[in-house]
């Protein structure tokens, strides 16, 4: 093989032609939702193939990303000071979205005049089905069948913990766990370049599910529910721009713009594929580039995609208020907090998960008032588009809680998050990954590749 000598010149990054093609790709799937629906419907499979392959590679890049982190931290107490410290950050944000939620939904008193149907009554009864569950099933859901079955089943959470265990494994080890930690920084590596491979087929996936939902929905399905799915938009974009942008700005002094800027493909994969999920590879990728520790990294991504899910709090609140008044039987005030303090304990694990935020809608509503149930049918057909705000709503709070973490525990590299937001140090789109670091050692007399 023939090494890469240090003066050839850099590879162009023809990636952003990837995302041109993204933004064209959505214009044409509302095109074709609109004009051709029965055919678009059938469009759709095309952009779920796209998701599954994305969150096939979500597991190896937690579970890599989260052992190299811990295992190269020589104190386990930094670690544990960084989740208790996220996991605070993540309650406290979630009540504030349920807050607001709550203050909006009860303004706008969006449901009223609207009536039931038995098509709708029996949508809500199928989707309370699928999201009912205790929190004890919650809590032993996040232990795997086997350490190995936590890269293959699914669960994040399950995920979370094995990786948690081998990384404090690797950290007592020392330096005869080195090998170990180089193998797998190694493995890293190659599936952040599986992943770089399926982001060419982004503009394929996002066709198909944007004209799947258009050809499905239709435009006439949408205007008697214009009011509620406008005011959940609304309401997300004020939370994210003034609640956790004036939080950021006031704590940290970063501009949210600069941010958002920096992550705009991300926010655009989002906008196509209505998964926050499609993202969290490269969330990770480009966290650790700005100059995020990647211990903390580890620890605050994948965690939050499970425990902040500020736009999933909103949209729950929202919903049940505009279900309640639309069967004439508006919520009270403490059946509103005991209700949504159940949902946002029962949301937990939902992020990314298209429809995911329904089922919990349905389960929640289930367990408080079952006679309410019913009324889950009447938002389905804007659930679609109300997912896409709640993923983009997750996802920003991920994001900013990412460098509000960094901050307060002083694991994040400053001058590194000015220069990159700055546009001075741009990410590695070919590479997918930040190849800044150093490889583990080549072994005597073996030349190194990188």
């Amino acid at each position: 093989m023939s090494t890469i000598t240090s003066g050839a010149p850099p590879k162009k990054d023809r990636t952003h032609y990837l995302y041109i093609a993204v933004i064209v790709a959505v214009c044409l799937g509302i095109a074709v939702g609109l004009l051709f629906p029965s055919f678009a419907v059938q469009l759709k499979p095309v952009g779920t193939a796209f998701v599954n392959l994305i969150k096939m590679m979500i597991q190896p890049v937690i579970f890599c990303t989260l052992v190299i982190g811990v295992g190269s931290v020589a104190s386990a107490a930094k670690v544990g000071k960084v989740g208790g410290l996220a996991l605070l950050y993540f309650i406290t944000m979630s009540t504030a979205a349920l807050a607001i939620g709550m203050v909006v939904g009860n303004l706008i008193d969006p449901g009223s005049g609207l009536q039931i149907n038995t098509e709708s009554s029996q949508v809500g009864q199928e989707a309370a089905s699928e999201g009912h569950g205790s929190t004890t099933d919650f809590l032993l859901g996040i232990i795997p069948t086997s350490m190995f079955s936590a890269l293959t089943s699914g669960v994040v959470l399950q995920t979370l913990l094995v990786a948690l265990l081998v990384g404090f494994a690797l950290q007592r080890m020392g330096e005869s766990g080195r090998p170990i930690l180089n193998v797998i920084v190694w493995a890293q590596k190659l599936v952040f370049r599986v992943l770089a491979m399926i982001m060419w087929a982004a503009p394929v996936g996002a066709f198909g599910a944007i004209a799947g939902v258009v050809g499905e929905t239709g435009v006439d399905a949408l205007k008697s529910l214009a009011v509620i799915m406008v005011a959940f938009y609304i309401t997300c974009v004020l939370f994210v721009f003034l609640v956790l942008g004036l939080l950021l700005k006031l704590v940290t002094g970063v501009n949210v713009f600069k941010l958002f800027k920096y992550l705009a493909r991300e926010f655009l994969l989002i906008f196509s594929t209505s998964s926050s999920e499609s993202a969290l590879p490269r969330l990770i990728a480009k966290m650790e580039h700005a100059g995020v520790e990647q211990a903390t990294v580890g620890v605050v991504v994948p965690t939050g995609y499970s425990f902040n899910l500020d736009g999933t709090a909103i949209y729950l609140t929202m919903a049940s208020i505009f279900i309640a008044d639309a069967m004439g039987d508006p919520l009270s005030i403490g059946e509103q907090i005991g209700l949504l303090l159940f949902m946002m304990i029962a949301s937990k694990g939902a992020a990314g998960v298209t429809g995911a935020g329904l089922a919990t809608l349905a389960g929640g509503l289930q367990s408080h008032r079952p006679e309410l149930v019913d009324g889950v049918g009447l938002i389905v057909g804007i659930d679609r588009f109300m997912s896409e705000a709640r993923a983009l709503t997750n996802f920003a709070g991920n994001s900013v809680a990412t460098v509000l973490i960094g901050h307060w525990t002083k694991t994040v590299d400053r001058p590194q998050l000015d220069r990159v937001l700055d546009g001075k140090d741009p990410f590695d789109e070919t590479r997918m990954i930040d190849d800044h670091a150093a490889p583990p050692p080549a072994a005597e007399g073996e030349k190194s590749l990188v």
